[in-house]
């Protein structure tokens, strides 16, 4: 186990062309490709541990997957039966995904995961899924993995979700492809729309009418993929908040997805008085452009709607709060508690530690803008708030432990952040 340490930071200007791509889609590239008749390709697929275990997986399904360091081309004539026990490393989304991806499948498959992710709750996918049909179990009835799925035929159904959460809508989406009838998902709030996106892309009939989503059964396989994944908004967050944080400060950045569904976090920065401006330069799968983040006086906002929309990226956006003029208030936000780490808690532990004041309640917390101090910050295994207390010491200086983790979604993280700041590392 790895810790480090980094220091202040003064004025910087950066433009930032090597973001992390997109982990969202990444992942969905990989599964979707299994869907396709003819291979698939793709460019700028993250190179990290969580992606490259969904690669892993669907080389274990059967998928033919090349690779030359620029695209990764993939081909399928099927889901096949798995002697090897299929490993999601840290990815809920991961998990979720293949759960309504095997659910229809001939045969039996075990997903499982690392610690943090096999004490994660499944059931929000296991259920609606047993529902119509899936045969899967689990620890505790199904709610933890190790999960076990043996493909079975799947009913159609009319789903009306709980809660909005991109992960259970893309499991429902893929089972409801090989249903036996058309589908409708519906959910609370408008969740994360990468899964319609791409696969209307590859010509699946999905159809969208405000919060309910339509899906009629596939009756041939989709059209493969051609795509460049875009750098992930979320990834990309950390360094706007690093900007928008150091006076005088300015950060580009390049070739971000901009679907309105992911930059959310982006919009509640601006409304605290970041100075930010947005450019489109492509519009295929998804809107791909430029952002631009310069520093300026931050005022505290309330973050209360489209929770669903930056709930990855709530604890940069607390270093944020931490730093603002007032008191910044999170609610509805209670999804936070069944992430990497419970997310409410290490956020506002953690800014405590820093000197902040933090109010906690179910399903948020406040935080009063004040002065951060140096602190060691312990991760809890969970990347992001590694990330997004690393980026809180560019105001103080601080001391992260736990940061292997980073490594699930950010493999460069590091080197970007040297071209704003020194850092040391330490091993445990």
């Amino acid at each position: 186990m790895s810790s480090v340490k980094v220091t202040r930071a003064s004025i910087f200007s950066l433009k930032i062309s090597e973001i992390a791509p997109d982990k969202s889609i990444s992942h969905r590239c990989a599964m979707f490709a299994m869907l396709a008749d003819g291979t698939s390709e793709i460019t700028n697929f993250l190179r990290a541990e969580d992606t490259l275990n969904s690669l892993e997986i669907v080389k274990n399904l059967g998928a033919t997957v090349s690779d030359n360091g620029v695209t990764i081309k993939i081909s399928s004539d099927g889901i096949k039966e798995s002697s090897e026990i299929l490993d999601c490393g840290n990815s809920g989304t991961g998990m979720r995904l293949f759960c309504g991806l095997l659910s229809s499948a001939n045969g039996h498959f075990v997903l499982t995961g690392d610690k943090y992710l096999r004490r994660r709750p499944m059931k929000r996918v296991t259920s609606p899924l047993r529902d119509i049909g899936a045969k899967l179990d689990g620890r505790d009835n199904g709610d933890l993995a190790p999960i076990s799925i043996r493909g079975s035929s799947l009913k159609a159904f009319n789903y009306e979700s709980k809660i909005a959460s991109a992960q259970v809508k893309s499991a429902m989406i893929l089972a409801a492809l090989r249903a036996d009838g058309t589908c409708t998902f519906t959910e609370p709030e408008l969740s994360r729309d990468h899964t319609e996106r791409m696969l209307k892309g590859m010509g699946a009939d999905i159809k969208v009418d405000g919060l309910k989503t339509t899906i009629k059964p596939m009756t041939k396989l989709l059209s493969p993929l051609k795509i460049r994944v875009p750098s992930d908004p979320s990834s990309a967050f950390f360094f706007a908040v690093a900007a928008a944080i150091t006076p005088d400060s300015d950060v580009f950045l390049e070739g971000v997805t901009l679907n309105p569904t992911r930059i959310e976090a982006f919009k509640a920065l601006e409304r605290m008085g970041a100075d930010i401006s947005y450019e489109i330069t492509d519009n295929k799968y998804e809107p791909i452009g430029n952002i631009h983040v310069k520093y300026a006086p931050l005022k505290a906002i309330t973050v209360e709607d489209n929770i669903s929309w930056l709930i990855d990226e709530l604890p940069a956006l607390s270093i944020a709060f931490a730093c603002a003029d007032g008191v910044s208030v999170v609610k509805n936000a209670e999804e936070l508690r069944v992430k990497e780490s419970d997310r409410i808690s290490t956020v506002v532990n953690g800014l405590r530690d820093c000197g902040i004041e933090v109010d906690e309640v179910k399903d948020g917390y406040s935080v009063k803008g004040g002065k951060l101090q140096a602190s060691v910050i312990d991760s809890h295994g969970d990347h992001r708030i590694a990330m997004s207390f690393i980026i809180a010491g560019l105001k103080c200086g601080m001391s992260v432990s736990d940061v292997d983790c980073i490594n699930t979604s950010f493999p460069n993280f590091f080197e970007l952040l040297q071209k704003i700041t020194k850092v040391e590392f330490t091993s445990l």
